[in-house]
């Protein structure tokens, strides 16, 4: 791990692997951290490998402690994460025997590498010493790909107690391997340059692929110096500063609808960069989004390319080679820029509702405040995709994975260890609920996060489904909540309360939002769904 220039490792001791713990005792590299429950701690390792590039890491016993990370590793799996999970199990003497909380598949007892097969890159469970250099050598190798996931490594617990020798370290490719290629874009360009030119109203879909290929800066040249409309993707969110006149915000089901109906209206080619096609992005392969367009696709992933649209032109490529690519094209040939005419509706002020100009306005506030740094984790996507104008100083995480709910505080807790910036976690009160303790593991440890808080009493998409779908018969979606301003008074944090527009101005005025823990409340009517969808 300290090879792999790991410096936190999130986790819980069990018997199983104390001596790991006891290992890490003496170093003076490595931090780890003691969580409040193991998901957290996949999603803090997760949430580190988001915001930094690097590997997380995270470390737990058996049984129960490497089962509870199930939904953490599946998340790091979706999002292609280089995640390091470490568990103990019991002595390779009692397998099959029914020793407590086995996990090696033997004599009917859990199999863990059933469990963990489908949510990982690499798992062995290490019974033996002698092959421990080609373990550790594949799972660096893993990790450290231009293709990463999730690795798992369980360690018996004779096995932890056993002395190897370190020089077995010295075999091992611990350099990032793959990389950036520009080999055959120059023709690709060239070739896209024809299509643009042919175009009258092309737009750019600019997804996650733009923002780990380092593309920001291309980008925003290339929608300058032609002309070109740039939609987003949640992932992409602020890959384009979203003040430009030249953005049209994100394209997808939660979003205001502004870049949908931009594109179904107007556009004529259709450029996906760093971007796939999915669910969210397509409003569900809403066929009027590319019907009698030009499409071009370009992706650094070959499995990628066409997956669910055929294109006219698909490139296998770095998203920030083809944009330099097609600069050079563009600057050479003296490309004119596109007009713009149709531009002024889809980018011009939008109306907000009266019931949602508070969380409208403490997240413009936000934007306005920390625009050149700040890092925002978010399960509600719904609000800060309309709501949130993003850049590319604004580092903006979404729900994004599985999609799993009570993710956001946990990843921006442990994206906080490994990078200094004001952090924000934005959940509902039912996601909350799934993770709040984790809030002491950043009391406990003197972790600076602010976690905005939409109180309404409900699982908010699963009643405006109901609402909308299912004739207003509502079942398990509202409940009653604690009184937060006592939660955090129990945790020795402070807690403000957003009723209206004046207490987000009163807490930009009093509350230190960079070196504190914030537990900031936003009280919302039930009934106040965010307009998309069926709304469009």
């Amino acid at each position: 791990m300290e090879r792999l220039g790991i410096g936190h490792v999130f986790g819980m001791p069990g018997a199983h692997v104390l001596p790991v713990y006891d290992a890490l005792h003496g170093s003076t590299k490595l931090r780890s951290v003691l969580v409040k429950h193991e998901q957290g701690a996949s999603f803090m390792a997760g949430g580190l490998a988001r915001a930094t590039g690097n590997i997380g890491a995270c470390l737990t016993t058996a049984g129960p402690g490497a089962t509870n990370l199930v939904t953490g590793i599946a998340n790091a799996m979706a999002d292609k994460l280089p995640l390091l999970v470490i568990t103990g199990e019991t002595s390779t003497w009692i397998f099959g025997r029914g020793g407590l909380q086995e996990s090696s598949g033997e004599g009917g007892a859990l199999d863990q590498t059933d469990l963990f097969r489908a949510i990982t890159r690499y798992h062995r469970i290490v019974e033996r010493t002698d092959y421990l250099p080609q373990v550790l050598n594949q799972a660096a190798r893993t990790l450290l790909s231009a293709n990463p996931g999730p690795v798992l490594l369980s360690f018996p617990y004779n096995i932890q107690k056993e002395l190897v020798d370190a020089e077995i370290l010295d075999g091992i490719a611990f350099g990032a391997s793959g990389g950036r290629t520009a080999c055959g874009l120059s023709a690709s360009a060239a070739e896209l340059a024809d299509l643009i030119a042919a175009a009258r109203y092309p737009v750019i879909v600019a997804g996650h692929g733009c923002i780990a290929a380092g593309a920001q800066e291309e980008l925003a040249q290339a929608s300058e110096l032609l002309g070109i409309p740039v939609a987003t993707t949640l992932k992409g969110k602020g890959v384009l500063a979203e003040s430009s006149p030249l953005s049209l915000g994100c394209l997808g089901v939660t979003s205001d609808g502004h870049a949908y109906r931009y594109i179904v209206d107007h556009a004529d080619l259709v450029i996906f960069i760093g971007t796939g096609f999915n669910e969210r992005t397509s409003y569900l392969w809403d066929s009027k989004l590319l019907a009698g367009k030009k499409v071009v696709q370009v992706d650094s992933e070959a499995d990628q390319l066409e997956k669910v649209f055929r294109a006219n032109l698909a490139v296998l490529g770095d998203a920030r080679d083809m944009l330099g690519a097609l600069l050079a094209v563009a600057r050479s040939e003296a490309m004119p820029r596109k007009a713009l005419d149709k531009l002024a509706e889809a980018t011009g002020a939008r109306r907000v509702a009266e019931r949602f100009r508070p969380i409208e306005h403490l997240l413009a506030g936000i934007a306005e405040r920390y625009a050149g740094n700040a890092m925002i984790f978010d399960d509600n996507i719904i609000v800060a995709q309309s709501y949130l104008k993003a850049s590319p100083g604004i580092r903006y995480y979404p729900n994004s994975g599985i999609s799993s709910l009570g993710h956001a505080l946990p990843a921006a807790i442990g994206a906080r260890f490994a990078r200094s910036a004001p952090t924000f976690a934005i959940l509902g009160d039912g996601g909350f609920q799934m993770c709040c303790m984790e809030l002491m593991t950043a009391v406990n440890y003197g972790i600076p996060v602010n976690v905005v808080l939409i109180n309404n009493g409900t699982m908010g998409l699963i009643r405006k489904n109901q609402f909308q779908l299912y004739g207003g018969r509502y079942i398990d979606c509202d409940f009653r909540n604690p009184d937060y301003a006592l939660l955090a008074q129990s945790f020795g944090i402070r807690h403000w309360r957003i009723e209206a527009e004046a207490d987000v101005d009163a807490l930009f005025a009093a509350a230190d939002l960079e070196r504190e823990i914030n537990l900031i409340e936003v009280m919302w009517d039930k009934n106040a769904f965010p307009s998309y969808l069926s709304d469009r």
